[in-house]
């Protein structure tokens, strides 16, 4: 990117074949970040700058998002589980020297940090996930305005190759689409961001990978899911949960008692915002992130 985030360091590493692209910059204790949907880790431009004063950001693109690689589908779904992209995020810090870290991740990155969190606990020491619901959950209990807000849920999951080809056909208008639905249009975003995203989006294999990414959280991600509460696995970190509270999640689904069936010592709280807190509320964002991890750094 030549005008986001142009003050950290970009990188890329190869796990399983897969190319794994990210950005890194700072001081301090370490912090992934990982980025929602349709967006790439570019959505963090109004936060990095501050909370790399503190920490060291690893910023990294999902597979199937941003210049991160796009594996083939498998029947399965598999290679766009939430496992394996956890996976991913774990070599990401591995590159960079860290076994423990802290993860700070919206959206789809938000179920990407559960899962990591989830099946490394070792490895992470906090977890702050923005305006998500556990996607078990979400699924088990969509009303018809949850189904309206997040048509593209069950849009993106329908067998290929129709989603794929919509999507492919015109993908800016996709992604201005999905994100210019939400509470406030699509004025909270950059230009250059906003730029970043459609071009991402215009990659050979993205329309193809972002649905392989839904369908594998409609069906081995909800497997995964369903094996963690059947051994009466939660989240051993403590785990801090923020939503928008113009956002549908929070008007949709009792965020706090769900998670609260999932984790053992949990904290959140709406923000006046709605789903794209860290473009629509980065300084709030930046206040509770500062709250949250340095208690890690201080204990």
């Amino acid at each position: 990117m030549r005008t986001v985030l142009n003050d950290f360091q970009p990188f890329e590493l190869q796990r399983d074949g897969v190319r794994i692209h990210g950005r890194t910059g700072g001081q301090g204790a370490p912090l992934l970040l990982l980025h929602g949907h349709p967006q790439t880790h570019a959505m963090w431009h109004r936060v990095a700058p501050r909370l790399a004063e503190r920490f060291t950001l690893v910023l990294v693109d999902l597979r199937g998002y941003g210049d991160s690689g796009r594996p083939p589908a498998d029947a399965q779904h598999r290679a766009y589980s939430k496992r394996e992209m956890a996976l991913d995020a774990l070599a990401a810090m591995a590159h960079h020297g860290f076994a423990r870290f802290g993860v700070l991740a919206h959206d789809r990155g938000a179920r990407v940090a559960h899962r990591l969190a989830m099946d490394h606990p070792e490895a992470v020491t906090r977890l702050l996930l923005l305006d998500i619901a556990p996607t078990l959950a979400m699924y088990a209990q969509t009303g018809e305005a949850f189904a309206r807000a997040y048509w593209h849920w069950f849009f993106l999951i329908q067998p290929p190759p129709l989603p794929e080809a919509l999507i492919a056909s015109d993908p800016a208008r996709y992604v201005r689409s999905v994100m210019g639905a939400r509470h406030a249009g699509l004025a909270p975003f950059a230009p250059a961001a906003l730029a970043e995203y459609e071009r991402c989006a215009g990659l050979p294999g993205t329309a193809a990978a972002i649905c392989e990414d839904y369908r594998a959280s409609a069906g081995i991600d909800l497997d995964h899911d369903r094996a963690d509460i059947a051994a009466g696995r939660r989240l051993p970190q403590p785990l801090r949960v923020l939503w928008g509270e113009h956002g549908a999640v929070g008007r949709c689904f009792d965020v706090l008692a769900l998670w609260r069936e999932r984790a053992l010592h949990l904290s959140g709280r709406s923000l006046p915002c709605g789903h794209y807190i860290a473009e629509e509320a980065p300084e709030a964002l930046v206040d509770e992130s500062l709250s949250f991890f340095l208690q890690e750094t201080h204990s």
